[in-house]
């Protein structure tokens, strides 16, 4: 049995390979969520003018990881306190946002929002919207496993490779 949730966190390439690091995530597939355009293209959602965030559906395992540790990594990979913005990816297809499945987990990321406002520990409140899932229109072929086929590229080496070098286990 596998469930999906669908995260929101700057350029989709990013979290991808974040969210494929992660033990119990069977799949993760890179697109866009959110908007008002069918069939959206990256070039369309770019301009920012459908609505669209760049994001990522992820199936999991919910016996081997839980979704309240897909949360634990999406908010450790990105910076939920920067409004329509990843660094320099600006737009609000870069929003941080989290498209929920179920009322459980609608709960669950508006708890963990409130707990890490709460903990004092981010430079600013957290921005990020959860709001339910609306369909998901999978990314063109070559946004896919970005990193795994472009490691050395700038974007990955400089904005990618330290994300993930963060999350490692100890």
């Amino acid at each position: 049995m596998t469930l999906t949730a669908t995260f929101a966190g700057g350029c989709f390439w990013c979290i991808e390979e974040v969210f494929r690091q992660v033990p119990g995530v069977v799949m993760v597939e890179s697109g866009y969520i959110g908007g008002t355009v069918e069939n959206p293209t990256y070039r369309q959602v770019c301009r920012g003018k459908t609505g669209h965030a760049e994001a990522v559906e992820v199936r999991y395992d919910p016996y081997v990881v839980s979704y309240e540790k897909l949360l634990e990594v999406f908010f450790a990979a990105h910076d939920p306190t920067q409004l329509n913005r990843q660094g320099a990816d600006v737009g609000t297809q870069y929003r941080s946002a989290i498209f929920t499945h179920s009322g459980e987990q609608m709960e669950a990321a508006k708890a963990a929002i409130a707990a890490l406002d709460a903990s004092g520990t981010l430079p600013g409140p957290v921005v990020t919207e959860v709001a339910p899932a609306t369909k998901f229109y999978v990314a063109e072929r070559e946004h896919q496993f970005y990193y795994r086929r472009n490691p050395d590229a700038p974007y990955c080496r400089m904005v990618i490779r330290p994300k993930l070098e963060k999350l490692q286990p100890e």
